[in-house]
């Protein structure tokens, strides 16, 4: 009998081969050609379960978001759910969260590779965007709950500013993630995690918010 094949098993197995390429040569060298090649498949097999390119590296990216953001869950479900648990285990929940953002080993670095690859591409191309920032929003309304989740616990302070403080948050992980993907000799997995736990320290540590100059 012939072999039986998995259609979501096949695309996800021909993702797999373009984050390869990718991560090895860039996105630009991510052809229909190169990818077939990688995964072992006829070009006319990868158009089989793709239209055309475009539909393929969407795809590709999805699949970077959807293991991405499988991990994080893990984390996610048992501090959004968590009720009894101390501080101490909700803080480390916490950096464990966090630190899947972050190149703190080979499949980290590598995924973070293939992010800034497909958004820098998808600066000029729309489609590739929308999906792109689909991602990044999901993550970022993950660390905003994550912080509002924190708050309501009463490990944050009752009058900060969890909204603001996400975007920080976001910000502080996005470039601490390039710059330590970039110049990894530079930023060794112990200092990312010592420069988040230093801004978790600075949440918890801060001060009252104060009225603007305007307030009367």
């Amino acid at each position: 009998m012939p072999k039986i094949v998995d259609p979501l098993e096949r695309r996800r197995a021909v993702a797999d081969a373009v984050h390869v390429v990718v991560a090895r040569e860039g996105l630009e060298a991510a052809s229909l050609r190169n990818v077939a090649e990688e995964a072992g498949l006829a070009i006319g097999s990868i158009r089989h379960y793709f239209t055309d390119h475009d539909e393929l590296m969407i795809f590709a990216l999805q699949e970077l978001g959807r293991r991405v953001g499988e991990r994080v869950w893990t984390h996610a479900d048992w501090l959004l759910g968590e009720t009894g648990s101390g501080r101490g285990d909700r803080r480390r929940r916490t950096e464990d969260l966090l630190a899947e953002f972050l190149p703190l080993d080979a499949v980290r670095r590598d995924e973070l590779v293939l992010w800034l690859e497909f958004v820098v591409a998808a600066r000029t191309h729309p489609p590739l965007l929308r999906h792109a920032d689909e991602i990044q929003q999901a993550l970022h309304g993950l660390v905003l709950r994550t912080l509002q989740g924190a708050q309501q616990a009463g490990g944050l302070p009752a009058d900060l500013d969890v909204e603001l403080e996400s975007v920080r948050l976001r910000s502080l992980l996005d470039g601490l993630g390039m710059q330590a993907t970039l110049f990894p000799h530079r930023f060794p997995p112990e200092l990312q995690q010592a420069v988040v736990r230093r801004h978790l320290d600075s949440l918890v540590a801060a001060p009252p918010a104060t009225p603007g100059p305007d307030a009367s």
